[in-house]
């Protein structure tokens, strides 16, 4: 595109020859005022009123076919133009010379400012007392609707009226009727607040392509926005909250929406990721039939995509937004639709750094293992894996069922990580850290897991009958074929138990009762894993605690009362007196797990707490240099998603130690920004999350073949394509802020201010309002703030009269008499003011 050469203000600027001026200025950093118009958007000027819309119950039609004339504030002046121009229609012309600021373009946009205000709540912008606001408690001559909303500080409107002032002429606002909508899941809206500014109109028709919004005039000329049916979701609301983000009053705010950084708060399914995989960013690419890039983007963050799609236990569901409009996105099983029908082609993009000659030893071929082995071979490190099974995978090998994972999509992504060249070697139990030290390693990560069954110790539990869920979980994956009698009890209420049970139907159990101390809401199984047991004919037992195991197989259980103290900490109580026996064969106890940390000896570096190693939750450096740790070896009971970051976590500061810049991060993808294009999708909102298929329960229990059959091509298209896209958001600019015009709070700069009444507002360094304040002389109020040491670092200043001409001569008389001023030191905000006038 060909650039002419433009002057803005005297200063010569480059544009692009299809620019309108307000385009040329933002790019030339030169503010223009507008409250309608946005970088993201077309112009409003112009624009055609729906034929009605609705503000929730309220329909309203038309009333007038005109055209929008936008809000009028970004006119200048053109140099041989007689009248202003407005600068968000026009074009830039080659040798064109513009004006911005001049005192009546200042006057007239004031002007222009009176019936924007007029229909808008104003009183923040003029009250003196506004620092420190609760917007309940004002002066009694504020009444409440027009107290400061949640927006101020944040206010659009605010910063644009506070840099152009406010027209003598401006009327007070008067409270209006229109509806307040706080029941919309994402949305708050309170007509109250809109000026008609259609910027949320424009955003979801001309960004989003979804036209849920539109415009009108009443009866009395005034735009009135509002949605094309009487609901957000009968008139195809995305629900992407664009319309809040470009909103610049607070007429559209986001509903609930957590505090802290924005882009977490927005798009919580990738921060609820432990390993931070761009969940929006793979959803969007199944949903555009992509499944081959949607696992190159899955696959940068993690190298277990498949496992991860089976065993997840997806937080990104559990913080999804569109969960709270029906049902949230099934993030994993996409996962898995995209590891196992993603293809190879990720594997061409997929580069190793030249070698670094430095050997890194990882203790366990587990989730975290595996990954910190991955990264640092890619890093160009030499890498061993000492596994001391016969098979790599740790407890997705061992611990985890083959209904669950199947064994050859563990070996498959085991087999990308070994072609990275990392030396896998099983049957390697490692006794101590001097062995690996003696090798030559540089640096050694500690993974191995927790791969013993904690031991419950009651009477009876040595009894042959009794087994260890652990070990009956890896006895079957070891193929020993362990067989079970016809009742069996199984006690525990976690994953692994449930496991259990299934697996004891699987190996000839006809009855499987799962007993366990907590409530059913508290249980720690997932709440999906319970009720697939169920449905095979397991039958749970809440809030039962072990007593004893009798010779002849059965088992003893009382009341639990409590599984937790008040503070949610695990302590058991008990009612003795209520009990309950049950008649097994085999008794199972799957009450958790330890890990066994003979390797790291008596002595050494290596610190302990409470049976888990301790490391630096950053670095994952234990106590002795060059060691790192991770996984369920330090924090238990972990998953295996988290397994994978602490992996990735150790990685990163073993690379660091290796001499390296600690960057694990590659790309994988052809890196296309999405469309900030959505499109219209009749029913949306309404639209159910997809079931994938599965084998019947009459099925499963003949063998262990997988139990999820995930989704077919079709299914992942029309299940990924509900995800709201939250992440857009993020891609809209923000509009450019009127410029700064704070001064230094110090001695010089005071005394080049008036001695004339007005108002100040003084900053702190990270100019946050800290004081306004109204005075009669501004010269003496800010000098008062100096010299008592105020810790404001910036202020501004507006002289201008607060009183009439009698009321101030008045006030002069009483200074003159009494040396000061009643309280409210004419602010505004005290009463007692009310005697001198």
């Amino acid at each position: 595109m060909s650039l002419i050469n433009i002057s803005i203000d005297g200063q010569p600027v480059e544009a692009q020859e299809n620019d309108t001026i307000v385009q040329a200025a933002r790019r030339a950093g030169i503010y223009i005022p507008t409250i309608c118009n946005h970088p993201n958007l077309p112009p409003g000027k112009g624009k055609k009123p729906a034929a009605a819309v609705w503000q929730g119950g309220v329909k309203i039609e038309n009333a007038k076919d005109e055209e929008l004339s936008g809000c009028g504030l970004c006119v200048v002046e053109l140099a041989g133009v007689a009248e202003p121009q407005p600068a968000c229609i026009t074009p830039v012309g080659a040798g064109m010379e513009i004006t911005t600021s001049s005192e009546a373009l200042n006057k007239l946009r004031q002007e222009k400012l009176i019936p924007i205000l007029a229909r808008h709540p104003h009183a923040c912008l003029a009250c003196a007392q506004a620092a420190g606001c609760s917007r309940t408690q004002c002066s009694s001559n504020v009444a409440e609707a027009e107290r400061c909303c949640e927006q101020f500080g944040n206010c659009e409107l605010q910063k644009v009226v506070n840099y152009l002032g406010i027209h003598q002429d401006t009327p007070r606002w008067i409270p209006g009727e229109r509806p307040k909508l706080t029941d919309d899941p994402l949305y708050k809206r309170d007509y109250n607040l809109c000026i008609g500014c259609t910027r949320c109109v424009r955003a979801c028709e001309d960004l989003r392509g979804v036209g849920a919004l539109g415009f009108v005039f009443d009866a009395d000329g005034l735009v009135q926005v509002g949605t094309m049916a009487q609901g957000l979701a009968e008139s195809g609301c995305r629900f992407c909250t664009a319309c809040v983000e470009v909103c610049p009053t607070g007429a559209i705010l986001d509903h609930k929406l957590p505090s802290g950084e924005k882009a977490k708060a927005l798009v919580p399914c990738r921060s609820a990721c432990p390993a931070e995989i761009d969940v929006p960013e793979y959803l969007r690419l199944i949903a555009a039939g992509r499944p081959d890039q949607a696992l190159a983007v899955i696959r940068q963050r993690v190298p277990l995509p498949g496992v991860l799609g089976r065993v997840c236990i997806h937080p990104c569901e559990d913080n999804c937004r569109r969960g709270s409009l029906n049902e949230p996105i099934s993030i994993c099983l996409l996962k898995r639709y995209a590891a196992d029908q993603g293809g190879a082609a990720w594997k061409e993009q997929l580069t190793k750094l030249p070698a670094t000659g430095k050997k890194a030893a990882v203790v366990g071929a587990g989730p975290a293992g595996l990954s910190a082995a991955f990264y640092l071979a890619r890093k160009g490190h030499a890498v061993a894996i000492l596994e001391a099974e016969e098979h790599p995978g740790g407890m997705l090998r061992y611990g985890i069922p083959a209904y669950r994972l199947p064994v050859e999509v563990l070996e498959s992504e085991i087999a990308d990580i070994a072609a990275l060249g990392v030396d896998i070697k099983t049957n390697a139990k490692v006794d101590s850290l001097e062995e690996l030290t003696a090798q030559g390693y540089d640096a050694l990560f500690l993974s191995m897991g927790a791969q013993l069954s904690r031991r419950l110790v009651i009477e009876g539990a040595e009894l042959p009958s009794v087994l260890w869920g652990l070990d009956f979980l890896k006895n079957i994956r070891r193929g020993e074929d362990p067989q079970v009698g016809p009742k069996v009890v199984v006690v525990g209420g976690g994953n692994v138990a449930v496991d259990v049970a299934l697996s004891a139907l699987r190996q000839g159990a006809q009855e499987v009762d799962l007993v366990c101390l907590e409530k059913r809401e508290e249980m720690p199984a997932h709440p999906w894993e319970v009720a697939q047991a169920e449905e095979e004919g397991v039958r749970v037992r809440n809030s039962w605690g072990p007593l004893r195991v009798a010779p002849d197989g059965t088992v003893t259980f009382r009341r639990c009362t409590s599984a937790f103290d008040p503070q949610g900490r695990f302590d058991p109580s008990y009612d003795d007196a209520e009990t309950m026996e049950l008649a097994a064969d085999q008794v199972i106890m799957a009450i958790g797990q330890a890990t066994d940390l003979e390797l790291l000896g008596s002595g050494g570096g290596v610190r302990l707490a409470r049976g888990l190693i301790e490391t630096d939750p950053d670095t994952l450096a234990t106590g002795m240099a060059g060691v790192f740790a991770g996984g369920d070896a330090v924090v238990m009971p972990g998953a295996v998603i988290h397994a994978i970051a602490a992996g990735r976590r150790a990685a990163r500061s073993m690379d660091e130690y290796l001499g390296g810049d600690g960057d694990i991060d590659f790309s994988l993808s052809d890196h296309e920004p999405p469309s900030p294009c959505l499109g219209r999708v009749e029913g949306f909102a309404w639209q159910p999350r997809v079931a994938p298929a599965e084998l019947a329960p009459e099925q499963r229990g003949q063998g262990y073949a997988e139990i999820c059959l995930g989704f077919s091509s079709e299914q992942a298209v029309a299940e990924a394509g509900r995800c709201l896209q939250c992440q857009l958001r993020l891609m809209i600019d923000q509009p450019p802020s009127p410029p700064e015009h704070l001064l230094l709070l110090n001695e010089e700069a005071v005394s080049q201010v008036p001695e004339s009444e007005g108002v100040f507002v003084l900053f702190d360094q990270e100019k946050n309002i800290l004081v306004i304040q109204g005075a009669m002389n501004l010269r003496k109020g800010l000098a008062e703030h100096l010299e008592a040491g105020s810790s404001a670092a910036y202020f501004e200043y507006e002289p201008a009269p607060m009183y009439s001409k009698a009321e101030s001569e008045r006030m002069q008389a009483y200074l003159q008499l009494h040396g000061s001023m009643p309280p409210g030191d004419g602010s505004g905000g005290g009463d007692d003011l009310d005697d001198l006038f």
